[in-house]
């Protein structure tokens, strides 16, 4: 009897381990730029299924800008943006904001990814930072084009099996972050270079304030771990501007492993391992006019 009922145990402690695989919701946007550029389906559908083989998630993808029903996000651990920021951003029309506010109040994470970690300052600015402890804002953050050397790496769980890389992407930096950086930890940190600021001043190509962190060669966080006061989480990830970046394994891993993160997903030691083909790069791209 007492083997009978440790079997049982052990089949009941399974169908719970099922039952609370954590839910990860990815929200990806309608197209944008060209071939290759802001591609937010592939991108989603490209991590989707490198985490198909993680246990106890499971994810859903929503193509093509907001889900008509808003059910979708129930029973969500984490919420993924990947579309285009701005006043016309998917997240800020209609009663979005609020349907991702009580998704929040539930405690699940939030992770934004390019141009998505860029609301508005009088829209959705207050409630990324508090949900994810930071955001692009006009006319004090930039979006250069340039190569990225991440040397050091923090010790944080979002860091695991990460090794230092560069990367050339559109990386946003000099991000609004929560006030005294609470509950910030960058994750990827790197100091731009002077050619950074080779622009005139405007609402996303520089302001007095960049230009001198950037003199001081202060260091600039493109990714960042956040914990909220109420036990939810954050991540904000300002590269993947060109799709084809998610064929580096660092760049892809800070991605997989701060998504896990903010699901409450215990990561590997070695983060998580996967591989990308030409293959995988290739599918789902959208299909965008070629620019002359």
């Amino acid at each position: 009897m007492k083997k009978i009922a440790a079997l049982l145990f052990v089949v009941c402690q399974a169908s719970v381990a099922l039952c609370a695989d954590k839910k990860i919701v990815f929200v990806a946007g309608k197209p944008s730029h060209g071939p290759g550029e802001h591609e937010y389906r592939a991108g989603c559908l490209l991590l989707q299924k490198c985490l198909n083989g993680v246990p106890g998630v499971q994810t859903v993808v929503c193509s093509n800008g907001w889900p008509a029903d808003a059910s979708v996000f129930e029973g969500a651990d984490a919420v993924v943006l990947s579309m285009d920021g701005g006043p016309s951003m998917a997240a800020l029309q209609d009663d979005h904001l609020a349907q991702l506010g009580k998704v929040m109040e539930k405690g699940a994470g939030l992770a934004c990814i390019h141009y998505a970690v860029e609301p508005t300052k009088e829209k959705g600015e207050p409630e990324f930072v508090r949900w994810m402890g930071g955001a692009f804002e006009v006319d004090w953050s930039v979006n250069p084009t340039w190569v990225a050397n991440f040397e050091k790496l923090p010790e944080h769980p979002v860091a695991r099996g990460l090794k230092p890389f560069q990367i050339r992407d559109e990386w946003y930096f000099h991000m609004r972050f929560a006030p005294d950086m609470k509950g910030v930890t960058p994750i990827l940190s790197a100091i731009a270079p002077k050619s950074t600021m080779d622009r005139h001043d405007g609402p996303h190509e520089g302001n007095p304030a960049v230009r001198e962190a950037v003199a001081h060669g202060e260091p600039q966080t493109m990714a960042w771990a956040y914990e909220r006061p109420d036990g939810g989480r954050g991540f904000g990830f300002t590269g993947a501007h060109y799709h084809k970046n998610w064929a580096d394994d660092n760049f892809r891993k800070t991605m997989l492993n701060g998504l896990l993160w903010i699901a409450k997903v215990e990561i590997p030691p070695n983060g998580v391992e996967s591989t990308v083909s030409e293959e995988d790069l290739k599918a789902n791209l959208d299909d965008k006019a070629r620019k002359k």
